[in-house]
């Protein structure tokens, strides 16, 4: 009898081991966590403050997406996480890196190999082709050059601006220089992209295939997305919205 109650105790923990196992995979480490984060900006009487104690976390794969008024908070939310700027008060952990601990040269050298950046000023070379463009980003990644053709060539197709590729800036459109600024972004396949109004110069139908680029990033790469937008299209396919109003998660 006490073999057998033996017997049952071990099988009741090797479920109990196979179920926490499978919690695990379910909610893996966040990619992205935040604690406590404030940003003032200004001193004395005139300080001003865009976030007060802000806590999130991201896991892997997750699309989020940050809403609210102009002034809210959200783009120094997403430059804090991306490390472009360092807060007042908080703890900045992406991807195991303790950024509000590390330096200016160690946030760069992160930043270039795991964070991809779209910004609503597109961040373009305006001496470089859309093509050169792509290429100087993975070009600062790290990416090993022989296989720069075939990673432009794939995310100026996913972007609809194969047929643009030797143009420069200024003689794109807002829509199509957002578009190269996306394609450079996800060339060297980062860990986590934070987009600030990623689809804002787009019409319907590019914002859509621009909604199913995301989509399939996360799935099949597994990439974690942080974004701002008022497009409510891709309001309806992220993981989480988190509405800002006045420096605060609501």
């Amino acid at each position: 009898m006490a073999d057998l109650e033996q017997a049952s105790c071990s099988q009741d923990s090797l479920e109990e081991n196979s179920q926490e196992r499978e919690k695990s995979a379910s909610y893996p480490e966040p990619i992205v966590s935040l604690s406590g984060i404030c940003k003032t900006f200004g001193s004395g009487t005139t300080k001003i403050h865009v976030l007060k104690g802000v806590d999130m976390r991201l896991n892997m794969g997750q699309l989020a997406i940050l809403k609210g008024r102009s002034g809210s908070g959200k783009t120094t939310l997403l430059n804090i996480i991306g490390g472009l700027d360092m807060p007042t008060e908080g703890d900045v952990q992406v991807g195991g890196h303790h950024f509000h601990r590390m330096g200016d040269k160690e946030r760069t050298r992160v930043r270039k190999c795991e964070i991809g950046f779209i910004f609503q000023a597109f961040a373009l070379h305006p001496l470089m082709s859309a093509w050169e463009n792509v290429e100087l980003g993975l070009r600062l990644s790290g990416v090993s050059s022989a296989q720069w053709t075939d990673r432009i060539a794939d995310c100026l197709e996913q972007v609809g601006m194969t047929g643009r590729a030797q143009h420069r800036p200024y003689e794109l459109s807002g829509g199509e220089q957002q578009r190269v600024a996306i394609a450079k972004a996800i060339a060297p396949r980062p860990k986590l992209l934070l987009a600030d109004e990623p689809t804002a110069e787009l019409d319907t139908r590019m914002s859509e295939r621009i909604m199913g680029l995301f989509e399939r990033l996360r799935s099949e790469e597994r990439m974690t997305i942080c974004m701002t937008t008022h497009d409510q299209t891709m309001l309806e396919v992220a993981d989480h919205v988190y509405e800002m109003a006045d420096g605060r998660l609501v």
